[in-house]
C-alpha cells in the first residue's frame, strides 16, 4: 500500500493538471464520481457563486439603459400687470444620450466580468472535487489500516494459542504469552483510535456533501496502481483554469479601458419645450403658443480622471501578466514535484511489497520451527511488527 501522504499530494495535482495518477476498481460501493457529483449539486459555496454570477449577468440589463428622461413644468405664480403677452406655463422634456458605442462598451465590460465569475465557479468546482477526493482517500487510508490491524490482531491470537500450548509443554514461558497479549492490546488501541478518526472524517465529509453528519459513506478497499504512468507536458498546464482566469481578467480590464475611452467622449441630449401664452392684443398671429426644439451637449473638459483611469488600467494589465507568469511557474514546480513524489511512491511500494513477502516467508519458517520445539516468540513479535510496518 502507498502511504497516504503520497496519495494526497498526487491527488492535488489532479486538480492542477486534470489527470488521474491512480485508477481504482469499485465493487458494491459508492463511486467517487457519484460523491463528487452530489457535492457539486448540493454544496452551498457553489450555489453562492452561481447566484453571484446571475447577479452580474442581470447587470447587463442595467447598463444598457439610457439616462433618466428629464421632465420640467413651470407655471406663472404671480401675474405682473403688463400688456405684453405672458406665459401661463411651460412644459419641457429632455433625453440625454451617451456617445455612440458607449452602451455597447458597458455591456461588453459587464459580460467580461460575468466571464470572470464563471471562471471562479469552475475553479471552485475543481477545488471541491479535490476536497471530496481528499476525504475519500483519507477514509480509504483509515479503513484499510483498520483492516490491516484486524488481520494482525487475528495473527497474534494464533500466536497466543501457540504460546499457550508451548507453555503447557514447557517450551515457552508465561512472559511470552503476556508479551503477545500486550501487543494485541496495542493494536486494538490503534484500531479504536482509527475508528474515532473515521467518525470525525466522515462527519466532515458529510458536511462537504451537505448531508447529515452521521450518514454512512461507503468506499472501496481495492486500489490498484496502473502499469503505465500518465504523462503530461508542461505546455498542457496552460489549460489550467487558474491560468485561464488571468486571461479573462486581462480581457475584462481591456474592456474597462474601452469603456473609459467612450465615457470621456461628449454626451448629448435632445428635447422639446412647449410654452403656453395668454391672449394679447400684441399677438396678431393665430398661433400664440410656442414649441421649441432643444439640443444639449455635455463636454468633459476637465478629464484628468479619465487619463488616470487609463494609467491604472495599463498598470493593472501588467500586474495580471506578472501574476499569470508567477502562477504558471508555481504550477510547473508543483507538477515536477508531483512526478517525483509519484516515482518515489512506486519505488517505496515495490520495495515494501518485496519486504512483506520476505517477512511472511520468515513467519512460515518460525511456524515450522514450532513443530521442532525451537520457536522464539521474541522473533515472532519482531516479524509481526515488520509485517505491520510494511503493510501500513
Amino acid at each position: 500500500m502507498i502511504h497516504f501522504e503520497d496519495i494526497n499530494y498526487m491527488l492535488r495535482t489532479l486538480f492542477v493538471f486534470s489527470f488521474s495518477l491512480f485508477t481504482f476498481h469499485l465493487s458494491n460501493a459508492q463511486q467517487l464520481e457519484v460523491l463528487i457529483n452530489e457535492a457539486l449539486e448540493n454544496n452551498p459555496e457553489i450555489e453562492k457563486l452561481e447566484w453571484q454570477y446571475q447577479i452580474v449577468v442581470e447587470k447587463v440589463n442595467e447598463v444598457n439603459s439610457l439616462p433618466d428622461t428629464q421632465f420640467n413644468f413651470g407655471m406663472m405664480a404671480i401675474k405682473p400687470e403688463m400688456e405684453m403677452p405672458m406665459d401661463r406655463f411651460r412644459v419641457s422634456v429632455m433625453q440625454m444620450f451617451p456617445w455612440f458605442g458607449t452602451i455597447r462598451a458597458r455591456e461588453d465590460y459587464i459580460t467580461s466580468q460575468s466571464d470572470t465569475k464563471q471562471m471562479d465557479i469552475t475553479i471552485a468546482k475543481r477545488k471541491l472535487e479535490l476536497a471530496v477526493a481528499d476525504f475519500y482517500y483519507l477514509l480509504y487510508e483509515i479503513r484499510t489500516k483498520g483492516i490491516v490491524l484486524s488481520q494482525q490482531i487475528s495473527l497474534l491470537e494464533t500466536y497466543e494459542k501457540l504460546a499457550l500450548n508451548a507453555v503447557e509443554i514447557g517450551k515457552a514461558s508465561a512472559v511470552d504469552v503476556l508479551k503477545l497479549q500486550i501487543r494485541q492490546n496495542e493494536l486494538l488501541k490503534q484500531k479504536n483510535l482509527l475508528t474515532q478518526q473515521d467518525q470525525g472524517i466522515q462527519a466532515a465529509f458529510n458536511s462537504l456533501l451537505n448531508r447529515e453528519y452521521d450518514q454512512e459513506i461507503t468506499i472501496t478497499h481495492e486500489l490498484h496502481i496502473p502499469e503505465d504512468d500518465a504523462i503530461l507536458e508542461f505546455e498542457a498546464i496552460t489549460q489550467n483554469p487558474e491560468l485561464t482566469k488571468f486571461d479573462v481578467m486581462y480581457n475584462s480590464v481591456e474592456q474597462l479601458e474601452q469603456l473609459n475611452q467612450k465615457e470621456r467622449a461628449p454626451s448629448f441630449g435632445v428635447g422639446i419645450e412647449y410654452i403656453n401664452q395668454e391672449s394679447s392684443p400684441m399677438i396678431t398671429s393665430s398661433f400664440k403658443d410656442m414649441v421649441m426644439p432643444m439640443f444639449s451637449l455635455s463636454i468633459p473638459i476637465f478629464n484628468n480622471k479619465y487619463k488616470s483611469q487609463t494609467k491604472q488600467n495599463q498598470l493593472q494589465l501588467q500586474e495580471i501578466q506578472s501574476q499569470k507568469a508567477e502562477r504558471f511557474n508555481s504550477l510547473k514546480a508543483a507538477y515536477a514535484k508531483a512526478v517525483s513524489q509519484r516515482n518515489q511512491a512506486r519505488i517505496t511500494f515495490n520495495t515494501e511489497k518485496n519486504n512483506l513477502k520476505s517477512a511472511k516467508d520468515a513467519e512460515q519458517i518460525l511456524i515450522k520451527s514450532y513443530e521442532t520445539g525451537t520457536i522464539d516468540f521474541n522473533d515472532v513479535l519482531d516479524i509481526q511488527e515488520l509485517q505491520l510496518k510494511f503493510q501500513m
